[in-house]
């Protein structure tokens, strides 16, 4: 073995050496996460402050901080909030559990597949935003028409990514297990689920922020509550300071959306963290 690693380094090959992986501390990945919207708040600020950028154009942060004091002071904001993750949450919670039903039921039966899968990716194709005409039609403008319309938007990422997830799950483990006993259904509950867990969570990623996309389009039908009620009221009146808040906000509910993904990959897949962190 020596004279082998010795002839190996005589003809000019380097000697291998482990990579050893020293932990990052958490405290400097959350600094270096802030560093980007710090700058985009700094760039904001002197924008504002030089006059590049002027009120009728964007309020400065200043201006939005004291709208939002404004806001949650009268308790606008807070209804606000409440009525629109309401229905981000229920068109979310409808349109996952849909999609996640047809992709498991396509990516594990033959005859699944066969039926349903060319007519979900037709509607697929079909922008959601094209859709809200025909849901005014339907259903008017009550609540139904702004659930469902996210209902519909969101439900696409999930099925594809469940599709995938299970047709690519072990046929050979699923084999083993028919031949333990297990029925159909035990097999996608202990075995197919559990092994296109990667999948189903890059769907949910996906779907939650296609909610709060659709949840923008949703607030326009006619809002009278909500965020979208807000920014309506903001333009009518020329108030950038709250139009921002209310653009802030839907940002923040996106960053919460994917926050709240990568918390369940932590809990539900402790061993991709490691092979990340490794390969960082």
């Amino acid at each position: 073995m020596e004279a082998a690693l010795e002839a190996a380094l005589g003809a000019g090959l380097v000697a291998p050496s482990g990579r050893r992986h020293r932990p990052r501390p958490r405290a400097l990945a959350v600094i270096l996460r802030t560093l980007g919207p710090l700058a985009l708040l700094g760039g904001w600020a002197i924008a504002s402050a030089t006059g590049a950028l002027t009120q009728d154009v964007l309020a400065s942060p200043a201006q939005v901080a004291q709208a939002v004091g404004e806001l949650w002071g009268n308790g606008q904001l807070t209804d606000a909030l409440t009525v629109s993750l309401t229905r981000a949450g229920l068109g979310l919670l409808f349109g996952a559990a849909t999609g996640l039903v047809l992709g498991v039921i396509t990516g594990f039966t033959r005859l699944g597949e066969e039926l349903l899968d060319s007519a979900v990716q037709i509607l697929r194709t079909v922008p959601f935003l094209a859709l809200v005409p025909l849901f005014m039609v339907w259903f008017g403008i009550t609540e139904t028409a702004k659930v469902a319309l996210i209902a519909v938007a969101t439900s696409f990422p999930m099925y594809v990514s469940a599709s995938g997830g299970v047709r690519s799950t072990d046929r050979k483990l699923v084999e083993a297990m028919r031949s333990f006993g297990l029925g159909r259904w035990a097999i996608v509950r202990t075995v197919v689920l559990p092994g296109a867990l990667p999948s189903l969570l890059s769907g949910l990623r996906l779907s939650m922020t296609l909610s709060v996309i659709a949840l923008i389009a949703a607030e326009e039908i006619n809002s009278t509550k909500g965020i979208g009620y807000l920014m309506a009221q903001a333009q009518n009146y020329s108030r950038t300071d709250v139009l921002a808040v209310c653009i802030l906000i839907y940002g923040l509910l996106g960053l919460g959306a994917d926050g709240v993904v990568r918390v369940l990959e932590r809990l539900l897949m402790p061993w991709r963290q490691g092979v990340q962190g490794a390969a960082r």
